[in-house]
């Protein structure tokens, strides 16, 4: 499996290989020892979760109090989805900058790469094809009183969502606060 830290710490790329055959796929989208190997320490996991969502729809871009947050590995077991992972921390060098990875099911040559998000960091992404699926590995069970999340459609972002979909969010994540306003709130986790 190879990886990679993106552009913003506490953010990484998994692409494991991928073995086609005439019977289908196989891929093992989380290794522990590879998980260990790149960042120093184990995945702890406390939930895994599983959406299911339509051609267009955008969820998020959540985060979680901190501490003590919420890590995610996430991966798409079917369907294609573009994962985009914001830096939400209050004075770290890269506030405000996000990182988009296209994630996909391994089929049609494609390569089930996974996305480490750390806690801290806001997660939000876009289904591009009808019926994805978004699996999470979850560092801490959830707990709605700490969650929280920030306006996908947030100018200042810019959030690079495709313009020939049709986006389709909840009313929470639409009624969300920009970054500035979550900021002056002081619901943003703090860069340490």
């Amino acid at each position: 499996m190879k990886y990679r830290e993106l552009g913003i710490s506490g953010a990484w790329v998994f692409e494991p290989p991928v073995f086609p055959d005439r019977r289908g796929v196989f891929v093992a989208p989380f290794q522990g020892p590879v998980f260990r190997e790149a960042l120093g320490f184990d995945l702890d996991v406390g939930q895994t979760n599983h959406s299911v969502s339509r051609l267009g729809v955008v969820r998020g871009v959540h985060f979680a109090d901190v501490p003590p947050g919420q890590a995610k590995y996430v991966s798409c077991p079917s369907g294609r989805l573009l994962d985009v992972i914001v830096d939400v921390r209050v004075g770290s060098p890269t506030f405000g900058r996000w990182e988009a990875v296209e994630l996909d099911d391994g089929s049609d040559s494609g390569s089930m790469r996974a996305v480490y998000i750390a806690e801290g960091l806001g997660h939000a992404f876009v289904a591009l094809e009808e019926a994805t699926v978004m699996a999470y590995l979850c560092s801490t069970p959830y707990n709605p009183s700490a969650e929280h999340g920030i306006s996908p459609l947030d100018p200042e972002l810019g959030l690079p969502w495709p313009s020939d979909l049709e986006l389709v969010l909840s009313d929470k994540d639409r009624d969300a606060p920009t970054l500035a306003e979550a900021k002056e709130q002081g619901i943003l986790p703090v860069y340490r």
